[in-house]
């Protein structure tokens, strides 16, 4: 599984989630080195920072959100190759900035 160049948009939005089907994230990945930019909805510029190993996404993430608050947390996800082609994330998000854990997913565009 390879997320580099791969675009996705936010499908499931967990009940603490600030993502929303408006956001759009941008993969780049270099070996098990993983990078994201996404925006969009109420996430002004967000980045995430981890590594891919096998199907186990962790990352980092940092945001700044359109109120111009800056919140961020960590993530473990599940990748997964959909029949289609298309890869599916389902992230398992916990914020270090505010309360809240929950659940998202992402769809390949």
């Amino acid at each position: 599984m390879n997320l580099n160049g791969v675009r996705m948009y936010v499908s499931s939005t967990g009940e603490q989630g600030v993502v929303d089907a408006e956001t759009t994230l941008h993969f780049t990945q270099k070996g098990s080195a993983v990078f994201a930019r996404y925006s969009g909805g109420r996430v002004e510029r967000g980045c995430l920072v981890g590594t891919l190993a096998g199907s186990e996404l962790t990352f980092r993430y940092a945001q700044r959100e359109t109120s111009g608050d800056i919140h961020g947390g960590r993530s473990v996800c599940e990748v997964v190759g959909r029949a289609d082609g298309r890869i599916r994330i389902v992230e398992h998000f916990s914020w270090t900035s505010r309360v809240g854990v929950g659940t998202n997913v992402f769809e390949e565009l």
